[in-house]
């Protein structure tokens, strides 16, 4: 029986602010453990909350970038549960009247564009962070209290695919804002997933589980994979879905069960009273709407238009801001914003990737790439040579017209002198001269090659093709 696959996301979102949503404490990553906390985030009894302003500016943001609504009034509720990683046995969240409704995120997956919706983003606190140890537990209450968005998709995702393609492009989207740092090592975003599975012509949905805390995009897709199989594989069977929340155990490539998955009324939700509502006017909102920077969507539309490159090239670069900026900044420089783009996408992230570096660490300036591009085109350098130039730059910066003077990579152009290397290539090689004149192309080839290793590789290749030929034609 063929069956149909139906997810929706919860995806928490670490903000980008200095101190926590409801107190002064610092949010910085790494600090030993429960040393940035104060009476507040450890829930002591009288401690009051005083609300980030921040933190609800960047939530608006976000919403606007995704198209959602933004109601002029918004209140924060307690969120009633008992957990070590909650002391005031409750968390500050929002449930009736969240700061943005519905909105979407546009995307490609699979060739195709795709549309999920979604039902809203709130905003609230993070929780404290629980630690196993082999003989004990404790709690790290520096992340309690750190703003934290939530945003809750409706269930329009029909594969682990589609999920992982939605969440790369809300993570563009998000990086590009500046509103998180987005760096899933750190925890800035985790997710909770919500799938099930029917059977093809059924219209009701079917029973719902969720798996909690996917701290990994990679994480999401084998969770799913293994969850919807074992739910297929369940009703298969013959037996029941059961409505509960679930956790993924990477190692063994499993889920399994926690507990009964809780509905709204469990949480007895109601309003936060040591906060005043939101009440945000329009010139507040359009102030915002105004700081939202070009999203990636149509960056990648305007530099295939502006620049000439092709779509996929586009997509490489426009998927980070700041490699884009680089990008823009070195084609202005340069005549050749093709080349610009194919430097970008092949040299630059190779070496990033390989260094774990990110483009602002970069040594090799714009205008040094605008002007190793230029030098290849006005063939002072070969585009083999132009490597080692490039990656002498990556490493210590520098001059690329004064590196190739250092390394002696200029490219030999004189007629003369690459006719006397290829007449030495021929007479060293007589018999792959023979068989070209047999009709063998690829001795041709060879031969270039020997010109190219005597030349020490600065031979200009156009050259050595054009005199090689009529060399060869004549014999």
């Amino acid at each position: 029986m063929k069956y149909l696959t139906t997810i929706g996301l919860e995806v928490h979102v670490q903000l980008r602010t200095r101190s926590k949503m409801f107190c002064a404490c610092g949010t910085g990553f790494g600090a030993p453990p429960n040393t940035q906390v104060c009476p507040v985030c450890l829930g002591y009894p009288g401690a009051m909350p005083v609300m980030n302003e921040e933190a609800i500016r960047l939530t608006v943001m976000t919403g606007l970038a995704l198209g959602c609504a933004i109601p002029a009034f918004s209140k924060f509720d307690r969120k009633s549960y008992f957990y070590p990683d909650m002391p005031k046995n409750y968390q500050i969240s929002q449930y009736d009247c969240p700061l943005c409704d519905g909105g979407a995120v546009e995307f490609e997956s699979g060739g195709q564009g795709r549309r999920v919706r979604m039902v809203r983003i709130h905003l609230e606190e993070d929780v404290a962070k629980n630690m196993h140890f082999p003989s004990f537990s404790g709690v790290d209450f520096n992340r309690a209290g750190v703003p934290l968005m939530e945003i809750v998709t409706q269930p329009d995702m029909g594969s682990p695919e589609e999920a992982m393609d939605f969440l790369l492009a809300l993570k563009q989207t998000l990086s590009y804002l500046g509103v998180s740092d987005c760096n899933l090592e750190e925890g800035n975003v985790r997710c909770d997933v919500n799938c099930s599975v029917r059977p093809d012509g059924q219209e009701e949905l079917g029973t719902k589980t969720e798996i909690k805390n996917l701290n990994t995009f990679k994480g999401v897709f084998h969770a799913l994979r293994h969850e919807l199989d074992r739910q297929v594989d369940v009703l298969e069977s013959g037996g029941r879905v059961t409505q509960e929340t679930r956790r993924w155990d990477a190692d063994q490539g499993v889920t399994y069960s926690m507990r009964s998955k809780e509905d709204a009324h469990d949480y007895r939700y109601f309003p936060e009273p040591d906060l005043m509502p939101v009440e945000l006017d329009a010139a507040t909102v359009g102030e915002w709407r105004a700081a939202i920077p070009e999203l990636p969507g149509a960056r990648r539309a305007r530099l295939t238009a502006e620049y000439g490159i092709p779509g996929y090239a586009a997509g490489v670069i426009a998927a980070d801001r700041a490699v884009a900026d680089y990008f823009e900044a070195a084609a202005r420089a340069s005549k050749n914003a093709k080349a610009v783009s194919n430097w970008v996408m092949t040299e630059m992230l190779r070496l990033l990737g390989e260094r774990g570096m990110t483009i602002g660490n970069a040594r090799v300036t714009p205008g040094a790439l605008a002007r190793l591009v230029s030098l290849v085109d006005s063939g002072v350098v070969s585009s083999t040579a132009a490597k080692d130039v490039f990656a002498a730059m990556f490493e210590s910066g520098g001059d690329p017209d004064a590196l190739v003077r250092e390394k002696g990579l200029a490219q030999v152009s004189d007629a003369s002198e690459i006719e006397a290397i290829v007449d030495r290539a021929m007479e060293e090689n007589p018999k792959s001269v023979a068989d070209f004149m047999q009709g063998k192309s690829a001795a041709a080839k060879f031969l270039v090659g020997q010109v190219m290793r005597l030349s020490r590789g600065k031979a200009n290749p156009k050259l050595v093709n054009e005199i090689l030929e009529r060399k060869l034609g004549a014999e």
